[in-house]
Order: structure tokens, then sequence, then C-alpha cells
């Protein structure tokens, strides 16, 4: 049997990186789960203390086949490397230009929201950082 997997971020500002994230993958952002109307009636119901309840973010992709993201702010900053990061697959032509300038085309846009280009590997992919430096790579 296959499992479901959901990707969370720790991050600083949810709201924020969100919209960076929607960009990047076209995702939307996730309804509140039934019967309740709005994520802070949802969250409500687990009777979290005030320090337990920061900001967040629910993302998911509109045709259901991606992993749902959630953005989860933590006081913490960012100080080493991902151990795990996403692959953003933007490019699927047949031929080797077209598929490097979708890629680059990728790569402008999102360095336009906020991304940084942190290495090219010419002709394959592009390392990247979101504005909160988690790293990811388009190809």
């Amino acid at each position: 049997m296959a499992f479901r997997i959901d990707l969370t971020l720790d991050c600083a500002d949810p709201t924020r990186l969100a919209e960076f994230w929607k960009l990047a993958l076209g995702y939307v952002d996730e309804p509140p789960p039934a019967p309740f109307a709005t994520r802070e009636e949802w969250l409500q119901q687990f009777d979290l203390s005030k320090d337990d309840a920061e900001d967040g973010a629910w993302l998911c992709d509109p045709a259901g086949v991606g992993p749902r993201l959630f953005l989860q702010q933590v006081r913490e900053p960012k100080v080493v490397k991902n151990r795990l990061h996403m692959d953003v697959r933007v490019a699927d032509q047949d031929t080797a230009a077209e598929r490097w300038a979708t890629i680059a085309e990728a790569v402008r846009r999102l360095t336009g929201a906020g991304a940084t280009v942190l290495e090219e590997v010419p002709d394959h992919h592009v390392v990247m950082a979101d504005p909160e430096g988690h790293e990811f790579c388009v190809c």
C-alpha cells in the first residue's frame, strides 16, 4: 500500500513564503478541513497556548497530485543546509535546448519572486534557495 506524504517547511514568515511556493509550484491555499469554515476555527479545537498558535500556511496541488505543503512558523533561524530538498520539475521538452530554455525562464521568474541562484549545472538543473534560504532545484 502506498502512502501519501506531506512536506513541512520551518520558516520565519509562513504567509510570505506561501506566496513564493504558490508561484513556484502552482499550488493554492488548502481549504480548512470540513466542517470548519476557516483555519482559525479549525485550530481552536486544539486548545493551543498562545506560544503554540504561531502563523502557518497550508498549500495543496489543485490537481491533487503533488504532496501538501505546510509552512510552519518557528522562532529559530535556518542555520545549515537542508537534509532534504525539493526538485521543482518544470521541463519536459524533447530537445535539450527547449528544456534548458524552460528551466532558465522558471529561474528568472523565481528570482523575481525573491529566490537566489546558488549553483547552475548547465543543461541540467539550477540549485536555488527560496526567500528564507531553503534549497531546491529547478530541473
